[in-house]
């Protein structure tokens, strides 16, 4: 009878096997321990522990069967407490036992009680069983303990193969790969799981061409065959390498084995191939083995294979056919349209996921906050946000990483902080490097170098993205001598070599100060080739500081390398038509058009209503165009008479001054501003996006309209932001591209703020004089002293050359400008916080002497 239930059993027919059981009149230990296994092993663990407590007399077969059984089905934690209740039984253990108990240890990391184990293994006289010391070393392996493991294998007086292949485990888990080779070399005998191991490990450590190699000799000196985990590891290490000739042979060898293309090899097949430039064979494999057994490795790296080409259509046909698409699918889509610049496939997708798909998680939060960033979309960005908080997403780093960015691009500052000191207790290099950079682009440069000051107190490893904030924090404030010592900073002590985005921050912040000479000298001692950045960079000051013939050199070496640069015919012409040499211009804009180099349009955009409205120069396109000219011509109006003066040499065309300001009038960020203005409350925010740079004249006009309409206006161009508010920005008229045009109201003036006095600084010619009397005006030799009183009315314009960075703050700090004439030149002082700049280069008439 018991053979007979022994046989049911066996062939899987438990309820056969039961029926035998009841009708035994007599059953031994042995019936009980049958039926007992036979609902063990299914995992009928209600049915097993009803027979278990039926047993009258259980032995160390029964205990163990249980315990066996847990383990099997996963349930380790049942297993070990069904061991605890048999050591308090005073049951007598066994081998079988033992070796079972430990894998369960090793599986939940019971690291006390596996030690408990290891002590009835030595009362046991066990320790020289081989496979109960195997157990016994992989349990301490899992646990973290390499220490003992290693005690434990040094005792072994015999070792099997698993010993050895523990020991691998241990070392590749502890990334000693070279600890791993020398054991494996040792091995007088391997099985293929000594060599997957070493090839699974030096593919997963980075040692891919090792891992390559190990696979070779497998090849060469072993009769043993690959399996599929040899050969997913061996093509994962070729995808790693981008290597598309040993994936091939290794795909041959399976091929000519006839070994299948199916899970995880199949998979492995199409990630070597989207990774190595493959991705049309890819495609063809996923086709012929269907995207049933495709996981997301293999979506992923084939999705990134069409993100490289900029072809989303197969992937998302790929991503369609998936039957489980779970959280990191979706993700994968949907970064993938991120980094392929299609935010609106992004939005869209997410909007499918929130509907029907699975719950979003931080990565998908955190792609699409960079989606909203690169939108410049306060409006999604918030949603978002709202969204993480439900979630508890927000307390994730990369969440809170990805919203200080988003809320700094869309310029809100502000958020941007909150959303730094709510990470106060987790923040990683990512936070501090991320706030840095949006202060430092939102014209906070000191304020951005105190945080990096801090940043390194609390002992944070800056990494080369946070040096290319701060020295961009100091190429924003004119800090030269700062951002050399970060520069020597960032190589002396924390050994990172420069990169090109570093070099052009070195170049920038020289040529922005003027040092023109300087900054073509450090980008003639680059050990690197330099970029278009590099040059661009430096042609750039040369326009603001009109060099020509270097800005000539600069021109002609960007076009070496990127021929059909619009940018750099457009600035050579534009400096040029600047010292009216009109006829060179002409000359640039003739090859320009001759070899069809296409200048980049400027646009300006802003958002109302989660509607987003787009403008040109003199755009007459927009439905409201009559109510936006008219907003305009009126503001023109009351600026010029606070004393704006429309500045007609940024127009750089010989034309008529009349035409010149009615280009200037019509520039796209101002339409969009006055469109801003008609279409949103009063005394709320205008944020306004630009794709080039800010005008000298705009930057001008929109500081006199803030003031005019006592409205923030927020401007965002193609290389920071611009905070105007109350007639000033928060550039500090130090942005390279504009002169300093601001409005100064001395507080102590006694004219009642009917009078401004103007402080136009640009290369030209020093004169003063009132505007509406066309004759000079006679002010007090005090009167930039902190208690002078402003005699003149009207609008006080004073043109001198020079790097005069901070003269507003400068004003409003100290209350004065000290000055005096030396030598038939008009030099001036400054002091603005760390900075003393120092101008003596305009020529000072004598006949204006105490004007």
């Amino acid at each position: 009878m018991n053979n007979l239930m022994t046989f049911y059993a066996k062939s899987g027919f438990v309820s056969d096997a039961h029926r035998v059981f009841d009708e035994m009149n007599v059953r031994t230990i042995f019936s009980w321990n049958t039926i007992l296994s036979a609902y063990a092993k299914q995992g009928r663990f209600d049915k097993a522990h009803r027979v278990f407590e039926e047993i009258p007399d259980r032995d160390s077969v029964s205990w163990t069967t249980m315990i066996v059984g847990y383990n099997q089905m996963g349930r380790f934690e049942n297993a070990i407490s069904m061991f605890l209740e048999m050591v308090g039984s005073r049951v007598a253990l066994t081998q079988y036992t033992i070796t079972n108990v430990l894998a369960s240890c090793a599986a939940v990391e019971a690291l006390n009680i596996g030690r408990e184990v290891h002590s009835f293994v030595v009362k046991l006289g066990l320790s020289s069983c081989i496979p109960v010391l195997n157990s016994l070393l992989n349990m301490y392996v899992k646990c973290g303990d390499p220490v003992t493991a290693k005690v434990v294998f040094d005792m072994m007086r015999l070792k099997n193969t698993s010993s050895w292949n523990v020991m691998i485990s241990l070392h590749m888990k502890s990334s000693r790969v070279d600890l791993a080779l020398a054991q494996f070399e040792q091995m007088e005998v391997r099985d293929i799981v000594s060599w997957n191991s070493m090839i699974a490990g030096c593919n997963q450590h980075g040692f891919d061409l090792e891992a390559l190699e190990i696979f070779s000799n497998l090849l060469k000196n072993s009769s043993l065959r690959p399996d599929k985990f040899t050969l997913a590891s061996a093509l994962s290490a070729c995808a790693n390498l981008e290597k598309l000739d040993p994936g091939e042979q290794i795909h041959g060898y399976i091929i000519r084995t006839e070994f299948g293309t199916s899970g995880a090899v199949g998979n492995a097949l199409i990630s070597m191939y989207a990774k190595s430039g493959g991705v049309e064979i890819a495609r063809k494999i996923v086709e012929q083995s269907g995207s049933s057994d495709l996981d997301i490795i293999a979506f992923t790296s084939l999705l990134d294979g069409y993100v490289k080409l900029g072809n989303m259509n197969p992937a998302r046909k790929i991503f369609d056919s998936l039957r489980d698409r779970d959280v990191v699918a979706w993700t994968a889509m949907i970064v993938g349209y991120v980094q392929n610049g299609l935010n609106n496939d992004a939005l869209k997708l997410f909007r499918s996921m929130v509907t029907e798909g699975p719950k979003p998680n931080s990565h998908t939060l955190a792609a699409m906050l960079s989606v909203s960033s690169s939108l410049a979309s306060l409006y999604h960005g918030k949603q978002i946000h709202a969204s993480a908080i439900r979630t508890w997403e927000v307390l994730s780093v990369s969440v809170s990483n990805a919203l200080i960015t988003m809320y700094a691009k869309s310029g809100s500052l502000n958020n941007a902080k909150q959303v730094f000191n709510l990470v106060r207790q987790n923040r990683d290099t990512v936070s501090w490097t991320s706030m840095i950079i949006a202060l430092a682009q939102h014209g906070h440069g000191e304020e951005a170098i105190e945080l990096f000051e801090q940043m390194l107190a609390y002992g944070m490893k800056p990494d080369h993205i946070t040096y290319v904030g701060v020295l961009s924090a100091c190429t924003h404030v004119g800090l030269v001598e700062q951002g050399r010592r970060y520069y020597n900073l960032m190589q002396d002590i924390h050994k990172i070599e420069p990169t090109l985005s570093h070099y052009a921050c070195m170049i920038d912040l020289f040529g922005r100060a003027g040092l023109l000479q300087e900054a073509h000298d450090f980008i003639r001692s680059m050990p690197i080739e330099p970029d278009v950045i590099s040059w661009g960079s430096l042609l750039s000051s040369c326009k603001v500081h009109k060099n020509v013939e270097l800005a000539k050199i600069a021109a002609e070496r960007l076009l070496l390398i990127e021929p059909d640069n619009s940018g750099a015919y457009s600035a050579l012409a534009n400096l040029y038509s600047a010292c009216r040499r009109w006829e060179d211009a002409a000359k640039i804009r003739k090859s320009m058009k001759d070899r069809g180099v296409k200048k980049d349009q400027g646009f300006s955009w802003l958002q109302i209503q989660n509607k987003v409205h787009v403008f040109g120069v003199e755009d007459g396109l927009h439905p409201q165009k009559d109510a936006i000219y008219n907003m305009m011509e009126k503001i023109w109006k009351e600026i010029k008479k606070m004393g704006f003066i429309p500045d007609t040499e940024s127009v750089l065309h010989d034309l008529e001054p009349e035409v010149k300001e009615q280009i200037l009038r019509h520039h796209s960020e101002k339409l969009a501003i006055a469109f801003g203005l008609i279409s949103t409350p009063e005394n709320t925010a205008l944020r306004i996006m630009k794709n080039l740079r800010v005008c000298n004249d705009c930057h001008s006009a929109i500081k006199f309209i803030s003031k005019l309409v006592g409205r923030e206006i927020i401007v965002r161009d193609s290389t920071r932001f611009h905070h105007f508010k109350d007639g000033s920005c928060s550039c500090q008229d130090y942005c390279g591209c504009c002169s300093l045009f601001g409005v100064i109201s001395p507080a102590s003036s006694g004219i009642g703020g009917k009078a401004f006095m103007l402080l136009r600084l640009a290369i030209g010619k020093a004169h003063a004089f009132d505007k509406r009397k066309t004759a000079p005006l006679k002010a007090s030799e005090n009167m930039y002293s902190h208690n002078a009183t402003l005699k003149a009315e009207g609008a006080l314009s004073i043109a001198i050359s020079g790097e005069i960075a901070g003269l507003y703050k400068a004003w409003k700090q100290h209350g004065r400008i000290p000055w005096k004439r030396l030598d038939g030149q008009l030099s001036v002082s400054l002091s603005c916080g760390l900075r003393y700049h120092h101008i003596s280069t305009c020529r000072w008439s004598r006949q204006n002497q105490g004007s």
